[in-house]
Formats: C-alpha cells, sequence, structure tokens
C-alpha cells in the first residue's frame, strides 16, 4: 500500500481517500488507530508499510482546548510525533496537516510558509508543537501543510452551517473581523494527494505548504457570499465583533497565508476561495438537504 491516511473519518480524510482512490490507501479512523497511543502507531506503521502516511488527526475544537488543553496535546502533539518517530523508523513519508491558528493573527500581508509561527491559543500551541515535531524528526521526509477554514460535504463546517441558518431564522450575526481563506476539502485533498506523489518522486522538497484558497474575505463575508448563493438577501448577515461573542479562545485577527512554496514542488496553488465555493455549491446544497431528509426519516 503506498498511502495510509489516518483520521480517514473526518470531512478531509474522507475526501482524501476518495482522491487517493481504494486500491491505493488505508483509511484508518480514530477507531482503528489513536495516534496519542505510541504502540498502536508503531503497529500500525510496521504493518501496513506506507510509503507516505497523510495526518487528518487532531484534536480542533479550539474552545474545548482552551478550558481543558490535556486532550489537544495529546492528540496534536504527543499523537503527531508518535507519527513521525514511526515514519523515521520505517522510512515513510509523513503529510501532516498544520493550521492557520499557530500564527497570531497581528500581520496584514499574507504569512508566508517561513514566518515564524507565534500562536496566541491553547489549541495553535499544540498545532505549532506537532509541526515542530515533524520537522525535527523527519527533516528529509516531513512535509506540513497548514490549511484553513475548510468546509466540505461530511462534516460540521462554516459554510454548511450558514446554509441551515438562512432557511431558519430572519437575521444571522457573524464576525467581521477575521480574515482568512475559506478552502473547499476537495480541493486540498486532491493538493494533498498531488503533494504525496511528488514527495515520492523526490521533486518536492520537504517542509511547509500553504493549503489554502487564494484571495481572502472575513467570515461576515464568506456568509453574505453563501446567502447569495442561495438567492437570500445579504443583508441578513449582520457584521459584529469577535469580543461580542465572548468565546474562550482568542482567534487570529487575520490569518491569510501565502503560497510561494508551491513553484517548488512544480505544484499549482489552490483557486481562489470564490470560484471553489461556486464550484461546490451545489454539492454542499445536496448534502445539507440529504441531512435534513435523514433526520425526517429517523423521526418518523
Amino acid at each position: 500500500m503506498s498511502r495510509l491516511v489516518t483520521g480517514a473519518g473526518g470531512m478531509l480524510g474522507r475526501h482524501i481517500v476518495r482522491h487517493c482512490g481504494n486500491e491505493y490507501v488505508v483509511a484508518l479512523d480514530r477507531r482503528d488507530l489513536d495516534i496519542s497511543d505510541a504502540d498502536a502507531v508503531d503497529g500500525a506503521i510496521a504493518h501496513h508499510r506506507p510509503r507516505v502516511v497523510i495526518n487528518c488527526a487532531a484534536w480542533m475544537a479550539t474552545d474545548a482546548a482552551e478550558e481543558d488543553p490535556g486532550p489537544a496535546w495529546r492528540v496534536n502533539a504527543t499523537g503527531t510525533r508518535n507519527l513521525a518517530r514511526a515514519c523515521r523508523r520505517n522510512g515513510a513519508i509523513l503529510l501532516h496537516l498544520s493550521s492557520d491558528y499557530v500564527f497570531s493573527g497581528l500581520s496584514r500581508t499574507p504569512y508566508p510558509e517561513d514566518a515564524p509561527t507565534d500562536p496566541i491559543n491553547t489549541y495553535g500551541r499544540t498545532k505549532a508543537a506537532a509541526e515542530r515535531a515533524v520537522l525535527d524528526t523527519l527533516p528529509d521526509t516531513g512535509y506540513v501543510v497548514r490549511s484553513a477554514w475548510l468546509y466540505g460535504v461530511g462534516g460540521r463546517n462554516f459554510v454548511d452551517t450558514m446554509i441551515g441558518l438562512e432557511r431558519t431564522r430572519e437575521s444571522v450575526r457573524v464576525v467581521n473581523d477575521q480574515t482568512g481563506q475559506p478552502t473547499w476539502a476537495d480541493d486540498l485533498a486532491g493538493l494533498l494527494t498531488r503533494l504525496a506523489g511528488a514527495a515520492e518522486a523526490g521533486t518536492a522538497p520537504p517542509g511547509v505548504y500553504h493549503g489554502t484558497s487564494g484571495g481572502e474575505v472575513s467570515w461576515h463575508g464568506l456568509a453574505q457570499e453563501v446567502f447569495r448563493l442561495l438567492g437570500a438577501d445579504p443583508s441578513r448577515v449582520l457584521p459584529v465583533t469577535s469580543g461580542e461573542f465572548g468565546l474562550p479562545a482568542a482567534r487570529p485577527g487575520y490569518s491569510a497565508l501565502g503560497h510561494g512554496r508551491w513553484d517548488q514542488a512544480g505544484i499549482a496553488p489552490l483557486r481562489h476561495w470564490r470560484s471553489a465555493l461556486h464550484a461546490a455549491f451545489p454539492l454542499l446544497q445536496e448534502a445539507h438537504a440529504q441531512k435534513g431528509r435523514t433526520r425526517e426519516s429517523i423521526r418518523n
């Protein structure tokens, strides 16, 4: 087997498995492999002998991590270190998914791949520690791909939430002081499989890459675009500040990422976020409608 995907039951993991093709991939979800268990990780990598491991397993509950850091550190930092060490022992390449939350958000221009990390919440600190584990343990075969604001089919995400709220509320309140790059999970999955192939071929230098869509927008602007695509009045999306929500974890105010390293790998970066959202939207609408039909069938 040439690919092993951890966290394969999540939204991005499922998209990656579809891009790899079942005959080339071992898909392990959280029930199959707890990456915080070093012995289990060693056993899985030694048994399957993948050429490339794509790590989508992560603790992503940002506010929960602020209130109880333990689980986030075990999965994101310790778990990733376990994978990196197992890959080193077995001669495997590791592609690790990281986050824009490794940055403080104080910049006003897109962060380049070599920008110093400076996270402002616990989740971001665990992801920064995971990055160091990959880069230090696998200097020649470790790849860190930072992404952000993911949406897609088969998981909870902002775009799906906005589709639901447009139908059930007269207006919605969305923050307008956080700017980033909405990224379609299927676009990112394709990018990751191309990077995996280039890594195997030796044409992609190891290190950090940024896997986000082009352009940038606030959460408020993204919500307005979702309403437009639904044929609804975007003025129903009301702008508010992050402080008005009073969440436990601080968020970066600006976390757009630059994409300068893809040229070195001979791979094109992702398209503009608006083009991707328009292409994905029919699938997202149908997936949302299917969830509604399933809930209705269960109630009946």
